[in-house]
């Protein structure tokens, strides 16, 4: 970490001469195996604003001097919708733990297998817990781009930036002036992927799908025109929406529609370009007593009845699949031939990195959890679905920890995540992918 301002400048102007316009060779693998490493970490860690701030920017311009931009799935997404473009599903990664140590993992893979099509995502719920703002996230996936060698477009996207039925029933101009602040502070952040969760306001006891469906479309329909008041020129921000709550009811055709029927009065062209479904997922799988993941039941059949009636009759690119890292190996293949838009992966990266932690930090996560966080401690639960439903919640406190692992002690982690994310790219067929997202990013 640069403890000064001018330290990091010396650094930066000894790898980068203020009168070079192009990096060399030369200079791009200095700033790979020294450089980034020490930006990053004061843009994360560094207890003066103004210094990690200044870190933050000369990532950013480090990443555009190297062909490194963020980007939007819009256009490739309305392709998807117009048949020019299909055959794979996109995977959107929420990196938790580990971010940069992570992202260089998954960039490094993207390189090798010649492919762009994945998203770096992040809830608004993850953003509480693991500590990590957007412009944090953002300028740790750039950095891991720079450390990789990764040339090309960044998909950052805000995932589930969800309205709280709660607040909205109690305040609703608050929740949504709330909902903007998030919104706002996102793409400032260069996040060009926006993902509206209003499916919390569908009222399921309401007698047909239209009425359930409005009070969703209605807030979503708003959500978008603040967010394209917003959006840069010459960029097309990608919006999502959804219909089914995730562990809910899972979602028809009807209830597609009808949120359709609302929604595109209110906005009759530059809409949404995908819609999220529940299909009998959960967030994180649903732990048993003995610490395993309870069996799911998926309806591969909604995927892709939502997905050829979003393609075929509104054009944009199809249904999305929230909650999937922990579903069992066999299901992945399946979704590219659903034809799934884009599949959300979480709890199973950061599964990884906790089961690979050294044991003596794991256990003290663990005591941490349990003195901590037993308030939520729910009746019924053992010890290991206690620690395997709170243990997200030691991220952020426990952020420098991981972070300051020794590269000996990331290895099984980072060995692991490789494992597991060729299998995924693989199966979801986006080994090949640069040419065809080029063309639309």
């Amino acid at each position: 970490m640069y403890k000064t301002r001018t330290e990091m400048l010396a650094a930066i102007q000894e790898v980068l001469p203020s009168n070079s316009s192009l990096v060399s060779a030369d200079m791009q693998k200095r700033i790979q195996d020294t450089l980034i490493d020490s930006l990053i970490t004061t843009a994360v860690f560094h207890s003066d604003q103004a210094i990690k701030a200044q870190a933050r920017a000369y990532i950013r311009d480090l990443a555009k001097k190297l062909g490194i931009y963020p980007a939007s799935t819009h256009e490739l997404y309305t392709a998807f919708g117009e048949g020019k473009v299909s055959g794979f599903t996109i995977p959107a990664i929420n990196i938790r733990a580990l971010t940069y140590d992570t992202a260089v993992v998954i960039f490094t893979l993207l390189k090798k297998l010649d492919a762009t099509a994945c998203i770096f995502e992040i809830a608004k719920s993850e953003m509480v817990y693991t500590d990590q703002r957007p412009d944090e996230y953002a300028v740790s996936i750039l950095a891991a781009a720079i450390k990789s060698g990764y040339k090309g477009p960044v998909f950052l996207q805000g995932d589930h930036l969800q309205l709280s039925k709660r607040r909205f029933a109690e305040d609703e101009q608050k929740e949504l002036s709330d909902m903007k602040s998030l919104i706002k502070e996102a793409i400032e952040a260069e996040f060009f992927n926006i993902d509206i969760d209003a499916s919390t306001l569908v009222d399921l006891t309401k007698p047909s799908e239209e009425t359930q469906q409005i009070v969703n479309a209605m807030v979503t329909a708003r959500l978008t025109t603040y967010v394209r008041s917003l959006q840069p020129k010459n960029c097309m921000i990608s919006v999502g929406g959804e219909i089914g709550h995730i562990g809910g009811k899972n979602s028809t055709v009807k209830d597609f529609q009808a949120f359709m029927k609302d929604y595109q009065v209110l906005i009759p062209k530059n809409g949404i370009s995908k819609v999220s479904v529940q299909t009998g997922s959960s967030h994180g799988g649903v732990p048993l007593p003995d610490g395993t993941i309870a069996e799911v039941k998926l309806d591969f059949d909604v995927l892709y009845a939502i997905g050829e009636i979003a393609r075929n009759t509104y054009h944009i690119g199809g249904a999305v699949q929230h909650g999937a890292s922990t579903l069992p190996p066999e299901f992945f293949g399946e979704f590219p031939k659903a034809g799934t838009l884009e599949i959300h992966l979480a709890t199973g990266f950061q599964n990884i990195v906790y089961d690979n932690l050294p044991s003596s930090l794991k256990q003290e996560v663990y005591t941490w959890l349990k003195h901590d966080r037993k308030e939520e401690w729910e009746e019924g639960w053992t010890e290991e679905q206690f620690l395997y439903k709170t243990r997200k919640k030691a991220i952020g406190p426990f952020k420098k920890r991981f972070w300051d692992l020794s590269d000996e002690e990331k290895k099984p982690i980072r060995d692991a995540l490789e494992k597991q994310l060729l299998f995924l790219f693989e199966k979801l067929q986006v080994i090949h992918t640069r040419e065809a997202v080029a063309a639309y990013a």
